[in-house]
């Protein structure tokens, strides 16, 4: 288990000073999932090496995304005061995303 975090945290480091190296704005935790993600593919790390780690944190997910929601109670006047725009961005943002995963997955599926 130790071992496990010890990599995963060590991509979610590495993640963090790349995103603040390269200036981009890309949070730190996506860059540093990106990387342990082509570590994997490479076959630099066993998935035997992340897998008990990663496993308590998909069983617990749900615990992750309590702080973010009790904080968005903080900008609730902020929400009321755009919510058509925060609805369609959401709304077009999700058909968008399933169009592009639609269109790459049959481009990618041909070969």
């Amino acid at each position: 288990m130790i071992k496990s975090l010890a990599y995963i945290f060590f991509f979610q480091f590495l993640g963090e000073a790349a995103s603040r190296l390269s200036g981009l704005p890309v949070p730190g935790s996506v860059i540093g999932m990106v990387l342990l993600t082509a570590a994997l593919s490479l076959n630099l790390i066993r998935i035997q090496d992340v897998a008990p780690a990663a496993d308590v944190l998909v069983r617990n997910m749900a615990f992750l995304f309590v702080p973010p929601g009790v904080g968005l109670m903080l900008y609730f006047d902020l929400i009321r005061g755009q919510w058509l725009a925060i609805g369609l961005s959401l709304l077009l943002g999700t058909f968008m995303v399933l169009a592009v995963v639609g269109l790459l997955q049959q481009t990618l599926g041909k070969k």
